[in-house]
């Protein structure tokens, strides 16, 4: 069975700094595009960042390009998110994904975590 666990959530100041995690059982991830995407309250989940398989290629969202860096380390089976300079507006549910390409499609990206919560204070 495939599960992704995602955390390192918490509730913080403007301008503080948080790891997320992703850890995968029931596969490896190393054959796999691996996303992060949030969803604030009443709003649409969104694209956040997606690392291919091996690491080599990235790609953010415009608003987190240089706050938020997406790593993976396919030996523990876990995918990380850290996030930089965080923002009232970064607090979100966050969720890690299993995609089949590297795309900041939601409909691209199947086995979705149940997420871990990010609140940012100002």
């Amino acid at each position: 069975q495939v599960q992704l666990v995602e955390s390192g959530g918490g509730s913080v100041q403007a301008e503080d700094s948080l790891r997320l995690s992703c850890a995968a059982s029931g596969m490896p991830i190393r054959y796999y595009v691996m996303g992060w995407f949030r969803q604030a309250p009443g709003k649409e989940r969104e694209f956040v960042a997606a690392i291919d398989w091996d690491g080599v290629r990235t790609i953010y969202a415009d608003f987190v390009k240089g706050r938020f860096t997406i790593s993976r380390d396919n030996a523990k089976n876990t995918v990380y998110l850290q996030m930089s300079s965080l923002k009232p507006e970064d607090t979100a549910v966050y969720y890690c994904a299993r995609g089949r390409t590297l795309s900041p499609v939601v409909g691209e990206y199947h086995y979705w975590g149940q997420g871990t919560q990010v609140a940012v204070s100002s």
